[in-house]
C-alpha cells in the first residue's frame, strides 16, 4: 500500500522542499491540495504544471493525486441553487481533473465540506445538484483516465454524503467507472462507525479505493483514540492494494513534525503486521 502526504500539512515549505521532505521521511509522494499551489489553481498554465511535475520527478517522488479540491477560488459550491456559482464550480472541477492528469496524478479526492452544504429546506434539491456535479466531472475523469473519489465526511461538517453506502448509491445512480469512494478515519470515527468493519464491508466489493489516515481528535494517526493497529491489520488481511494518505487537521507541534511522526508510526505498524503474518504462517 502506497502512503502519500497531504501537501497542506507542510504548506509552509516550498514545493521542492515538500517533495524532498516527503521522500526523506518515508512517504511515497504527495497528495496535493490545489489551494496550496495557487489562489486559482484551475488556471495554472501548462508551463507551470509541467514545472511542478519536473520538480517532483527530480526529487524522486510521485504526485499521486489531488484532494480538498474546491477551497480555491472562493465561493464555490456543488449544491448551490445559484446558476453562476454552479457553472463556475463545475468549470473549476473539470479543470482540476486536467490539472491532476498534467501533474501525473491518478485520482482526485472530493472532500471540500464547506462547498457541499445543504440549505435548510432545500436539502433534496441540493443533493440533486451535487449528484449532477459528480456525473459531469465523472465524464471529465473518464476522458482524462483518472479516478474521481467521493469522500464521505463527518456529519458535523456537512449533511451531503456521510457514509460509504451513500457514496456507493450515488456512484450506482450515475453508473460511471471513473467514480470511486473511500474511508476517512476521522470522519468515520466522528460518525460513530467502526473503521475496520467498514473496510471489511466495502474493500472486497471494490468500492473503497483510498484511505485517509487521521485520528479521532483530528490530529495525526496515533495521536488520538483510533485503533490504527486494527486498521492496518485489516487492510493487510484484505490484501488492500489501493492508495492512502496522511491527512491530519491539527498539527502538533507543527506540520513537518506531525507528518514525520505519522509516517514512522504507520510504517512501524505495517512492519509489525508483516511480522505477525509471518508468525501465523510459521515463517521465522
Amino acid at each position: 500500500m502506497k502512503v502519500y502526504l497531504c501537501s497542506e500539512v507542510v504548506r509552509d515549505l516550498g514545493f521542492a522542499e515538500q517533495c524532498r521532505f516527503a521522500r526523506a521521511t518515508g512517504y511515497d509522494g504527495l497528495e496535493v491540495a490545489p489551494f496550496t499551489l495557487s489562489d486559482e489553481p484551475h488556471r495554472l498554465s501548462s508551463k507551470a504544471v509541467a514545472e511542478l511535475r519536473r520538480i517532483a520527478d527530480g526529487e524522486g517522488v510521485a504526485i499521486a493525486g489531488l484532494h480538498w479540491l474546491l477551497a480555491a477560488p472562493a465561493g464555490l459550491s456543488i449544491t448551490s441553487g445559484e446558476t453562476g456559482i454552479a457553472e463556475k464550480t463545475l468549470e473549476v472541477g473539470r479543470r482540476l481533473v486536467d490539472l491532476c492528469r498534467g501533474l501525473g496524478g491518478r485520482y482526485l479526492v472530493h472532500g471540500s465540506p464547506a462547498q457541499r452544504l445543504l440549505e435548510p429546506g432545500q436539502e433534496e434539491a441540493g443533493r440533486k445538484r451535487g449528484v449532477a456535479y459528480f456525473a459531469s466531472v465523472a465524464e471529465a475523469a473518464a476522458a482524462a483516465g483518472v479516478l474521481y473519489i467521493i469522500e464521505p465526511l463527518a456529519r458535523a461538517d456537512t449533511a451531503f454524503v456521510n457514509s460509504v453506502e451513500e457514496a456507493v448509491e450515488i456512484i450506482g445512480q450515475i453508473g460511471a467507472h471513473s467514480l470511486g469512494t473511500m474511508v476517512d478515519c476521522y470522519a468515520a470515527a466522528a460518525n460513530g462507525e467502526d473503521v475496520p468493519e467498514l473496510l471489511r464491508q466495502w474493500v472486497p466489493a471494490g468500492h473503497v479505493r483510498h484511505v485517509h489516515f487521521n485520528d479521532s481528535n483530528r490530529r495525526g494517526p496515533g495521536e488520538g483514540s483510533t485503533d490504527f493497529s486494527a486498521i492496518v491489520d485489516t487492510l493487510a488481511q484484505l490484501g488492500y492494494s489501493g492508495t492512502s494518505a496522511v491527512e491530519p487537521f491539527v498539527y502538533e507541534p507543527d506540520g513537518p513534525s506531525c507528518a514525520a511522526r505519522a509516517i514512522g508510526y504507520l510504517r512501524g505498524l505495517a512492519d509489525g503486521c508483516r511480522w505477525r503474518s509471518g508468525q501465523r504462517s510459521g515463517v521465522q
